[in-house]
Protein backbone atom coordinates (compact mmCIF):
# COMPACT_ATOMS: atom_id res chain seq x y z
CA UNK A 1 0.00 0.00 0.00
CA UNK A 2 2.84 2.31 0.90
CA UNK A 3 4.58 1.49 -2.41
CA UNK A 4 1.39 2.22 -4.30
CA UNK A 5 1.02 5.55 -2.55
CA UNK A 6 4.60 6.52 -3.38
CA UNK A 7 4.04 5.54 -6.98
CA UNK A 8 0.93 7.72 -7.18
CA UNK A 9 2.80 10.64 -5.60
CA UNK A 10 5.61 10.19 -8.11
CA UNK A 11 3.16 10.24 -10.99
CA UNK A 12 1.51 13.35 -9.57
CA UNK A 13 4.89 15.06 -9.28
CA UNK A 14 5.76 14.17 -12.85
CA UNK A 15 2.41 15.54 -14.02
CA UNK A 16 3.01 18.76 -12.09
CA UNK A 17 6.49 19.10 -13.57
CA UNK A 18 5.11 18.47 -17.05
CA UNK A 19 2.38 21.06 -16.55
CA UNK A 20 4.91 23.56 -15.25
CA UNK A 21 7.12 22.97 -18.33
CA UNK A 22 4.09 23.30 -20.60
CA UNK A 23 3.06 26.53 -18.89
CA UNK A 24 6.60 27.87 -19.13
CA UNK A 25 6.76 27.07 -22.86
CA UNK A 26 3.39 28.78 -23.32
CA UNK A 27 4.67 31.91 -21.55
CA UNK A 28 7.81 31.92 -23.71
CA UNK A 29 5.72 31.51 -26.86
CA UNK A 30 3.42 34.36 -25.80
CA UNK A 31 6.39 36.60 -25.01
CA UNK A 32 8.03 35.82 -28.36
CA UNK A 33 4.77 36.50 -30.18
CA UNK A 34 4.34 39.80 -28.35
CA UNK A 35 7.92 40.70 -29.20
CA UNK A 36 7.32 39.99 -32.88
CA UNK A 37 4.15 42.08 -32.77
CA UNK A 38 6.02 44.96 -31.15
CA UNK A 39 8.77 44.71 -33.74
CA UNK A 40 6.26 44.65 -36.59
CA UNK A 41 4.40 47.57 -35.02
CA UNK A 42 7.67 49.45 -34.68
CA UNK A 43 8.51 48.79 -38.33
CA UNK A 44 5.04 49.99 -39.39
CA UNK A 45 5.41 53.16 -37.32
CA UNK A 46 8.88 53.74 -38.70
CA UNK A 47 7.65 53.22 -42.26
CA UNK A 48 4.73 55.56 -41.69
CA UNK A 49 7.07 58.19 -40.28
CA UNK A 50 9.48 57.73 -43.17
CA UNK A 51 6.61 57.96 -45.64
CA UNK A 52 5.36 61.12 -44.01
CA UNK A 53 8.85 62.61 -44.16
CA UNK A 54 9.28 61.73 -47.82
CA UNK A 55 5.80 63.09 -48.59
CA UNK A 56 6.63 66.35 -46.85
CA UNK A 57 9.90 66.61 -48.75
CA UNK A 58 8.20 65.99 -52.09
CA UNK A 59 5.48 68.52 -51.23
CA UNK A 60 8.11 71.07 -50.27
CA UNK A 61 10.04 70.54 -53.50
CA UNK A 62 6.88 70.88 -55.57
CA UNK A 63 5.87 74.04 -53.80
CA UNK A 64 9.27 75.65 -54.06
CA UNK A 65 10.03 75.45 -50.39
CA UNK A 66 6.66 76.84 -49.34
CA UNK A 67 6.56 79.75 -51.76
CA UNK A 68 3.00 79.13 -52.79
CA UNK A 69 1.77 79.06 -49.19
CA UNK A 70 3.82 81.83 -47.59
CA UNK A 71 3.40 84.68 -50.11
CA UNK A 72 7.10 84.53 -50.91
CA UNK A 73 8.08 86.06 -54.25
CA UNK A 74 8.97 84.03 -57.31
CA UNK A 75 12.71 84.36 -57.82
CA UNK A 76 14.80 84.27 -61.00
CA UNK A 77 18.59 84.23 -60.91
CA UNK A 78 21.30 82.85 -58.66
CA UNK A 79 20.60 82.79 -54.95
CA UNK A 80 24.04 84.25 -54.16
CA UNK A 81 23.83 87.11 -56.68
CA UNK A 82 25.28 90.30 -55.14
CA UNK A 83 22.19 92.41 -55.96
CA UNK A 84 18.46 91.77 -55.60
CA UNK A 85 15.79 93.44 -57.69
CA UNK A 86 12.35 93.35 -56.06
CA UNK A 87 9.49 93.89 -58.51
CA UNK A 88 5.80 94.30 -57.65
CA UNK A 89 3.77 93.71 -60.81
CA UNK A 90 0.25 93.08 -62.05
CA UNK A 91 -0.17 91.28 -65.37
CA UNK A 92 -3.09 93.57 -66.28
CA UNK A 93 -1.04 96.71 -65.57
CA UNK A 94 -0.01 98.63 -68.75
CA UNK A 95 2.79 100.44 -66.89
CA UNK A 96 4.19 97.06 -65.85
CA UNK A 97 4.23 95.93 -69.48
CA UNK A 98 6.01 99.15 -70.41
CA UNK A 99 8.62 98.53 -67.70
CA UNK A 100 9.18 94.99 -68.97
CA UNK A 101 9.54 96.09 -72.58
CA UNK A 102 12.19 98.61 -71.56
CA UNK A 103 14.14 96.65 -68.97
CA UNK A 104 13.60 92.90 -69.37
CA UNK A 105 16.58 92.45 -71.72
CA UNK A 106 18.93 94.18 -69.27
CA UNK A 107 17.52 92.27 -66.30
CA UNK A 108 17.84 88.91 -68.04
CA UNK A 109 21.41 89.67 -69.08
CA UNK A 110 22.40 90.57 -65.52
CA UNK A 111 20.71 87.43 -64.22
CA UNK A 112 22.61 85.21 -66.66
CA UNK A 113 25.90 86.80 -65.60
CA UNK A 114 25.12 86.00 -61.98
CA UNK A 115 25.02 89.65 -60.92
CA UNK A 116 21.31 90.02 -60.25
CA UNK A 117 18.50 88.03 -58.67
CA UNK A 118 14.99 89.26 -59.45
CA UNK A 119 12.13 88.56 -57.05
CA UNK A 120 8.62 89.01 -58.40
CA UNK A 121 5.62 89.79 -56.21
CA UNK A 122 2.54 89.25 -58.38
CA UNK A 123 -0.32 91.48 -57.23
CA UNK A 124 -3.93 92.19 -58.19
CA UNK A 125 -4.28 95.95 -58.08
CA UNK A 126 -6.17 96.18 -61.40
CA UNK A 127 -8.75 93.57 -60.35
CA UNK A 128 -9.20 95.49 -57.12
CA UNK A 129 -9.68 98.83 -58.90
CA UNK A 130 -11.55 97.85 -62.06
CA UNK A 131 -13.12 94.51 -61.17
CA UNK A 132 -12.58 91.20 -62.89
CA UNK A 133 -10.31 88.23 -62.24
CA UNK A 134 -7.56 88.59 -64.83
CA UNK A 135 -4.88 89.72 -62.38
CA UNK A 136 -5.62 86.81 -60.05
CA UNK A 137 -5.76 84.17 -62.75
CA UNK A 138 -2.69 85.36 -64.64
CA UNK A 139 -0.71 85.39 -61.37
CA UNK A 140 -1.91 81.87 -60.63
CA UNK A 141 -0.91 80.75 -64.12
CA UNK A 142 2.55 82.30 -63.68
CA UNK A 143 2.95 80.34 -60.44
CA UNK A 144 1.91 77.20 -62.35
CA UNK A 145 4.67 77.99 -64.88
CA UNK A 146 7.07 78.34 -61.95
CA UNK A 147 6.17 74.78 -60.95
CA UNK A 148 7.29 73.66 -64.40
CA UNK A 149 10.53 75.67 -64.30
CA UNK A 150 9.23 78.08 -66.95
CA UNK A 151 8.24 81.16 -64.96
CA UNK A 152 10.55 83.68 -66.62
CA UNK A 153 9.59 82.63 -70.15
CA UNK A 154 5.85 82.58 -69.40
CA UNK A 155 6.07 85.88 -67.49
CA UNK A 156 7.56 87.53 -70.57
CA UNK A 157 4.98 85.95 -72.88
CA UNK A 158 2.11 87.30 -70.75
CA UNK A 159 3.47 90.83 -70.97
CA UNK A 160 4.13 90.59 -74.70
CA UNK A 161 0.52 89.48 -75.16
CA UNK A 162 -1.11 91.75 -72.58
CA UNK A 163 -4.73 92.59 -73.52
CA UNK A 164 -6.24 96.05 -73.04
CA UNK A 165 -6.46 96.90 -69.36
CA UNK A 166 -10.27 96.95 -69.16
CA UNK A 167 -10.93 93.80 -71.19
CA UNK A 168 -10.06 91.36 -68.36
CA UNK A 169 -9.11 88.79 -71.01
CA UNK A 170 -6.61 87.13 -68.68
CA UNK A 171 -9.55 85.82 -66.64
CA UNK A 172 -9.90 83.16 -69.36
CA UNK A 173 -8.11 79.89 -68.53
CA UNK A 174 -8.36 79.04 -72.23
CA UNK A 175 -6.30 82.10 -73.18
CA UNK A 176 -3.75 81.54 -70.42
CA UNK A 177 -3.18 77.93 -71.45
CA UNK A 178 -3.08 78.88 -75.12
CA UNK A 179 -0.29 81.38 -74.42
CA UNK A 180 1.65 78.57 -72.72
CA UNK A 181 2.05 77.10 -76.19
CA UNK A 182 4.53 79.91 -76.88
CA UNK A 183 6.87 78.54 -74.19
CA UNK A 184 8.85 75.38 -74.95
CA UNK A 185 8.08 72.56 -72.56
CA UNK A 186 5.26 74.30 -70.70
CA UNK A 187 1.99 73.36 -72.38
CA UNK A 188 0.85 70.07 -70.89
CA UNK A 189 -1.83 68.39 -68.81
CA UNK A 190 -0.24 69.27 -65.47
CA UNK A 191 0.07 72.96 -66.32
CA UNK A 192 -3.47 73.10 -67.72
CA UNK A 193 -4.83 71.42 -64.60
CA UNK A 194 -2.99 73.91 -62.39
CA UNK A 195 -4.40 76.87 -64.34
CA UNK A 196 -7.95 75.57 -64.64
CA UNK A 197 -8.04 74.46 -61.00
CA UNK A 198 -6.56 77.73 -59.67
CA UNK A 199 -4.04 75.71 -57.67
CA UNK A 200 -2.17 78.76 -56.36
CA UNK A 201 -5.18 80.98 -55.65
CA UNK A 202 -4.39 81.04 -51.92
CA UNK A 203 -0.85 82.24 -52.64
CA UNK A 204 -2.16 84.93 -55.01
CA UNK A 205 -4.48 86.24 -52.30
CA UNK A 206 -1.66 86.29 -49.75
CA UNK A 207 0.82 88.08 -52.00
CA UNK A 208 -1.88 90.65 -52.90
CA UNK A 209 -2.59 91.22 -49.20
CA UNK A 210 1.13 91.55 -48.51
CA UNK A 211 1.39 94.27 -51.16
CA UNK A 212 -1.43 96.24 -49.52
CA UNK A 213 0.44 96.10 -46.20
CA UNK A 214 3.78 97.07 -47.76
CA UNK A 215 2.97 100.76 -48.08
CA UNK A 216 3.60 100.75 -51.84
CA UNK A 217 0.87 102.44 -53.81
CA UNK A 218 1.31 101.48 -57.45
CA UNK A 219 2.69 98.98 -59.93
CA UNK A 220 5.31 98.52 -61.01
CA UNK A 221 7.23 99.17 -57.81
CA UNK A 222 10.90 98.35 -58.35
CA UNK A 223 13.47 98.16 -55.56
CA UNK A 224 17.18 97.45 -55.84
CA UNK A 225 18.47 96.03 -52.58
CA UNK A 226 15.51 97.64 -50.84
CA UNK A 227 15.87 101.10 -52.46
CA UNK A 228 13.08 102.38 -54.71
CA UNK A 229 14.74 103.11 -58.06
CA UNK A 230 11.80 103.48 -60.45
CA UNK A 231 9.41 106.37 -60.82
CA UNK A 232 11.34 108.70 -58.54
CA UNK A 233 13.31 111.85 -59.27
CA UNK A 234 15.99 110.60 -61.66
CA UNK A 235 14.53 108.49 -64.49
CA UNK A 236 15.80 104.93 -64.56
CA UNK A 237 17.26 103.64 -67.83
CA UNK A 238 18.63 100.25 -68.79
CA UNK A 239 22.13 101.74 -68.70
CA UNK A 240 21.67 103.26 -65.24
CA UNK A 241 20.14 100.03 -63.92
CA UNK A 242 23.14 98.09 -65.20
CA UNK A 243 25.48 100.60 -63.59
CA UNK A 244 23.72 100.36 -60.24
CA UNK A 245 23.79 96.56 -60.27
CA UNK A 246 27.45 96.38 -61.24
CA UNK A 247 28.31 98.88 -58.50
CA UNK A 248 26.57 96.61 -55.98
CA UNK A 249 28.63 93.68 -57.25
CA UNK A 250 31.95 95.42 -56.61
Amino acid sequence: MKSQKMNEEGQEGRRSATERMRAERQREHTAQKRGRQLKVGGVVVALLALGAGIGALVAQQRSGGGAADDAKPIAVGKRDAPATLTVYEDFRCPACAQFERQFSGTIRGLEKRGKLRAEYHLVTIIDDNLGGRGSHRAANAAACARDEGRFRQYHDVLYRNQPPERSDAFSSAKLLTKLAGKVDGLYGARFRGCVEGATHEAWVKKTAAQFKKSGHQSTPTVLLDGEDIYGGGEPLTPASLKKKVEAAAE
